[in-house]
C-alpha cells in the first residue's frame, strides 16, 4: 500500500484512532447540494474465508431510482474486525469502487453509520470526508445513543431522534409499516432532516432503501461465487 493510501487508511489501531479524531473535525452537516440528480449506493460482502471480499457501487437516477451503472472490485481484507472501526476494514475498497462511477454523483448511501458513532465518524462520515461527497448512513443496528421507543409510530415515515451526549446524531426511522426501524444518520454535507427524507424516498417495499438492497444482493452473490445476470426478483 502506498504512503498516500496508508495516510488515508492506516493499518494500526493507534493510527486509526488518530485519523478518526482528525477527520471528525472536518464533517459538515449542511445541505450544500440542494438538488439530487444521481445517487449511489455502496456495500461490501465477505467470502467464506472472510479475508477476501467484494465491494460494489451502483449508480441510480434520483428520485425514480433507475439503475444506470454498476461497478465491483474484489479485495483482500487488511484490517481486523473491531467495533467502531469498520471504515478501516471496508473503506479502501469502497473508495476504489466508488471512484469508478461518474464524478457527478450527488449523494452516496452506505450500509453503516454516519455520525451516530462512538467517535462521531462512522463509515458514511469517513468516506464522505475522504470523497468530498454528501453521504448518509443507513444501519440495521444501533451503535450509540438512545431514543423514545414509545413515541415511534408503526407506519412508514414515523421517526424519532436518536440522541447521544445530548445531541441528535441520527433518527430511528420506520421505513416500512410494521417492521423494525432503520437507524439513519447523516454522514457528511447533509442535514439530519434531509437524510431522513432521502432514506424514506428510497425505501419502497422493503426495510432497507432500495439502492442499498440492490447492491447488497449483488455483492453477496459475488462473494458466494455467483456470476452472470444480476436481475433481481422482489
Amino acid at each position: 500500500m502506498s504512503s498516500h493510501l496508508l495516510s488515508l487508511w492506516p493499518r494500526s489501531l493507534s493510527g486509526a484512532r488518530a485519523l478518526q479524531r482528525n477527520l471528525r473535525s472536518q464533517v459538515l452537516l449542511s445541505d450544500l447540494h440542494p438538488r439530487i440528480r444521481f445517487l449511489a449506493a455502496a456495500d461490501v460482502a465477505y467470502s467464506k474465508r472472510e479475508d477476501w471480499a467484494w465491494a460494489g457501487a451502483l449508480l441510480f437516477r434520483y428520485p425514480d431510482l433507475e439503475l444506470l451503472e454498476e461497478q465491483y472490485v474484489c479485495f483482500q481484507v487488511m484490517f481486523p474486525y473491531i467495533p467502531g472501526f469498520l471504515s478501516f476494514r471496508e473503506g479502501p475498497a469502497l473508495q476504489q469502487v466508488l471512484s469508478r462511477l461518474p464524478p457527478d454523483v450527488d449523494l452516496i448511501l452506505f450500509d453503516g453509520q454516519g455520525i451516530a458513532h462512538p467517535q462521531g465518524l462512522g463509515l458514511a462520515s469517513h468516506l464522505g470526508v475522504v470523497l468530498g461527497k454528501p453521504t448518509i448512513g443507513c444501519a440495521k443496528n444501533q451503535l450509540v445513543g438512545e431514543f423514545k421507543e414509545d413515541l415511534l409510530g408503526e407506519v412508514k415515515g414515523s421517526w424519532v431522534p436518536l440522541l447521544h451526549d445530548g445531541r441528535a446524531v441520527g433518527a430511528v426511522v420506520r421505513t416500512r409499516t410494521g417492521v423494525k426501524p432503520l437507524y439513519v444518520s447523516p454522514g457528511h454535507l447533509l442535514t439530519l432532516r434531509r437524510s431522513i427524507e432521502v432514506a424514506l424516498t428510497c425505501s419502497q417495499r422493503f426495510r432497507l432503501p432500495e439502492p442499498l438492497r440492490q447492491v447488497h444482493l449483488r455483492v453477496t452473490r459475488l462473494a458466494r461465487g455467483g456470476r452472470g445476470d444480476f436481475g433481481l426478483k422482489g
